[in-house]
């Protein structure tokens, strides 16, 4: 949405194509996104940058692109019911956490209520001084826990699996008071303010909420069927200026490695958005010969 606005304020036709499934979505009320002191949700953020994009000429489109062929100067990006031809592409797909096993209407609810969450750079603030649930029993898990102990001193690791933490890392959790528990986790239930997970052997622990450490997958299939080069094996890798390895090809967001925040997808974008204007400028013979 931020390279749309940004884009038909150059006077460039534009297409954003969305299939409904950012992440953004998830956030019931964002407090750390600058000028919204009062906080603002996901679906109110993206709908009122959808309202800035069409007022300024952008279309957006309800879809999902499936393949998209190069051709000699341009690109034919398909879908069902779509067909769309650009000179250049954007490509802001992002990544999917990975969730516990839990039914979507159960997820939203416990999402809302913030019995689940998965940010604490977004929320933590809001968990301080809670008692706290990890599920991730790796290095992640070790990550996360570690951060959040900025915001609490009641943290519990729990394991999703076998436990491969080393001693270096149980070391540091021991001297941080972080509990490590051994026992498999099973599931969550949530209930009007508290969550309990359930360990394999009929053990419940409560908490007022819990962070799922179980790592993401980046939306890359079309990134890697255009041959792009990747960075940190899964994210896009980029220049400065947001270009790919394919010189008609940008790429800004969670999809590029950085820490994924609104502000800085918003940043990636207005400068993917400023370079591809110049680059077809000076594609057009618009600007000066360096």
């Amino acid at each position: 949405m931020t390279a749309a606005i940004y884009l038909s304020r150059y006077h460039r036709r534009v297409a954003v194509v969305d299939d409904g499934n950012s992440r953004a979505l998830w956030i019931p009320i964002s407090h750390n996104h600058a000028g919204f002191p009062d906080g603002i949700g996901g679906t109110d953020l993206l709908g009122r940058m959808r309202v800035q994009a069409k007022r300024y000429g952008a279309r957006l489109l309800n879809g999902r692109v499936d393949a998209i062929e190069a051709g000699q100067d341009c690109f034919l990006a398909r879908g069902e019911g779509l067909a769309l031809e650009a000179r250049t592409l954007l490509l802001a797909t992002g990544t999917k956490n990975r969730r516990p096993n839990i039914n979507l209407a159960t997820h939203r609810a416990a999402l809302d209520r913030g019995l689940l969450r998965y940010c604490p750079v977004c929320d933590g603030f809001e968990a301080t001084g809670q008692a706290i649930g990890v599920i991730g029993g790796d290095v992640r898990g070790v990550m996360e826990a570690m951060f959040l102990r900025t915001y609490s001193d009641d943290i519990t690791l729990l394991a999703a699996g076998r436990v491969e933490i080393d001693e270096d890392d149980r070391t540091l959790l021991g001297t941080a008071g972080i509990r490590i528990e051994e026992r498999s986790f099973e599931g969550l239930d949530f209930g009007e303010n508290r969550v309990t997970a359930r360990l394999q052997d009929g053990t419940r622990l409560s908490f007022d909420t819990v962070y799922p450490a179980l790592g993401s997958d980046s939306n890359d299939a079309l990134a890697q069927a255009l041959g792009l080069q990747m960075g940190d094996g899964c994210c896009i890798a980029v220049d400065q200026k947001q270009r790919t390895s394919h010189e008609s090809i940008y790429a800004a967001g969670d999809i590029v490695y950085a820490l994924d925040q609104i502000s800085v997808a918003m940043g990636h974008a207005a400068i993917a958005a400023t370079t591809l204007h110049n680059d077809l400028r000076a594609r057009d013979g618009q600007t000066r010969a360096s």
